[in-house]
C-alpha cells in the first residue's frame, strides 16, 4: 500500500551528552524545532523521560507550549506522555489546555513509559506499567469527548469527572500510541482508533514486528468498531545524510559512539550488541539506520515502506550524532532532496517540464513566427527598417 502524502517528522527524547551545558543543550532542542519548521517538516513529538542523564526533558507539554509560540506550523506532540506517571484527568485538562493554546497544533501522544529508572523513582512497578496505561487512556478518551466519567482503580479514582473546556479542535485532537515490539501499544490504538508511533528499530526483524503489531490494530479496532488508518501509522528510524556516503560517516563518528554507550549502560534495550567492531558499518548493514547521501535516503525509506506494507509518517529520531551545523545540514538535505519524493511535491513540475520538452519545436517555432509577424507590421507601418538589439536587420527586410 502507498501513502498519497508521506509526512516527515522527528521524535526529540532527546539525548544530550554528559559533559554539554544542560540548559544550553534545551536551548538547542528548541532551535532545531524552530529550523525543522523552516524546512517545512510537518511533526515533532516530545519525550518525557525523569532519569538516565541523557533524556532531559521531564515535561512535553511544557515544551510543547513554548514552541508553539516560536514556530509558525509544524505540529507538536507529546512523544510520549507516559501515563503511569500522572494522574489521567490532569493529563486530559493538560492535552484539552494545549489544544487551545496552539489552536489545534498539540498532539496528544501515549505510553506506558520506556525507562524502568523513572518508574522505579516513583514507586511504579514496571510490571504493571502496561496495564495502568490501559486504565488511563479509557477513563482519558471519554474526558476528552466531554463525557463525565467515574472510576476507580488501584492508583486512581475519578468522582463525577468532566473537563472544564471543550477541544479547540472538532473531534479533540490527533492522538497517537507509542508501540515498540510488544501488543500493547497496537491493542489500545485498535482500542481507541487512534494513530501508532512504532519505535524500536527498522532491521528486518522489527519491521516484521511493527507489521504484525499493525495487522493487531486493525484487527483490534473491527471488534471494537473503530476505524484506523495508515496514514495515522508513524515510523521512527534513524537516519543521518550528507552530500556524500563518506561525509556521512565521517560526521556520526562525532557523537555516535557516546550515543550507543548510552543504550547499553542505561536504556532498556542496546541499539548495538556487544562485540560489534564497527558500530556505523552494522546500523547500515542491519538497516537500522541510514548514514548516506539523499539518494540512500530515498531507498531506505522505499524499504521501509516494502517491509511494513505503507505507512503515514516518517519521524527520524534525533541523535546529535554530528556537531550541530552537520546536525541541521542533514534535516537540510532532506527536506530538499527526500521529502519531495514521497511528498508528491514536482510531479507537476516534471509533467510541465517534460511537456515543454516535447514540444519545443513547436513552441521555439510558433514564437519565432510571432515575432516575425510583429517587426513585419512594425516595418510596414512605418517604412523603418528594423534592427534588433544585436545590430542585426531583421529577416522580414532581407
Amino acid at each position: 500500500m502507498s501513502v498519497n502524502h508521506m509526512r516527515f517528522g522527528i521524535f526529540l527524547a532527546p539525548f544530550h551528552t554528559m559533559d554539554e551545558n544542560p540548559t544550553l543543550c534545551i536551548d538547542r532542542d528548541m532551535a532545531l524545532v524552530q529550523h525543522l519548521d523552516s524546512l517545512d517538516y510537518d511533526e515533532a513529538w516530545i519525550g518525557e523521560h525523569h532519569s538516565g542523564g541523557f533524556e532531559i526533558i521531564s515535561s512535553p507539554e511544557i515544551f510543547c507550549a513554548m514552541a508553539a509560540e516560536r514556530t509558525r506550523h509544524i505540529k507538536l506532540g507529546s512523544g510520549v506522555i507516559s501515563l503511569p506517571y500522572h494522574n489521567p484527568f490532569m493529563i486530559a485538562n493538560r492535552v484539552a489546555q494545549l489544544d487551545h493554546m496552539t489552536r489545534g497544533r498539540f498532539m496528544f501522544g501515549f505510553g506506558p513509559g520506556a525507562l524502568a529508572g523513572d518508574a522505579y523513582r516513583m514507586g511504579v512497578d514496571p510490571e504493571q506499567q502496561r496495564r495502568m496505561m490501559h486504565e488511563a487512556i479509557d477513563v482519558i478518551m471519554p474526558l476528552l469527548r466531554g463525557e463525565m466519567v467515574n472510576a476507580e482503580t488501584d492508583w486512581f479514582k475519578l468522582q463525577d469527572a468532566r473537563l472544564q473546556l471543550p477541544m479547540y479542535t472538532e473531534g479533540g485532537p490527533e492522538i497517537a500510541v507509542a508501540s515498540s515490539r510488544s501488543p500493547t501499544g497496537a491493542l489500545a490504538a485498535g482500542r481507541h482508533g487512534t494513530g501508532m508511533l512504532s519505535i524500536g528499530g527498522t532491521s528486518d526483524a522489527a519491521l516484521e514486528a511493527h507489521s504484525k503489531n499493525w495487522v493487531t490494530c486493525e484487527e483490534t479496532a473491527a471488534k471494537n468498531g473503530q476505524i484506523v488508518s495508515r496514514d495515522n501509522w508513524r515510523m521512527v528510524t534513524l537516519m543521518h545524510i550528507a552530500e556524500t556516503r563518506q561525509k556521512a560517516r565521517d560526521n556520526v563518528a562525532f557523537g555516535l559512539k557516546r550515543w550507543t554507550q548510552y543504550f547499553t549502560d542505561v536504556a532498556t534495550f542496546p541499539i548495538i550488541p556487544p562485540g560489534v567492531d564497527d558500530p556505523i558499518e552494522y546500523l547500515i548493514e542491519t538497516k537500522s539506520a541510514c548514514i548516506g547521501t539523499p539518494d540512500d535516503a530515498c531507498e531506505f525509506i522505499e524499504h521501509l515502506m516494502r517491509g511494513t506494507g505503507g505507512f503515514g509518517a516518517l519521524m527520524q529520531l534525533a541523535h546529535n550524532w554530528a556537531d550541530w551545523e552537520q546536525t541541521k545540514r542533514s534535516y537540510e538535505l532532506i527536506a530538499r532532496y527526500v521529502a519531495p519524493n514521497f511528498r508528491k511535491s514536482n510531479f507537476l513540475r516534471q509533467f510541465s517540464y517534460d511537456y515543454s520538452t516535447n514540444n519545443r519545436e513547436k513552441f521555439v517555432n510558433a514564437a519565432a513566427k510571432s515575432v516575425e509577424n510583429a517587426i513585419k507590421n512594425y516595418e510596414a507601418e512605418t517604412g523603418k527598417e528594423w534592427t534588433n538589439p544585436r545590430g542585426q536587420k531583421s529577416q522580414a527586410a532581407e
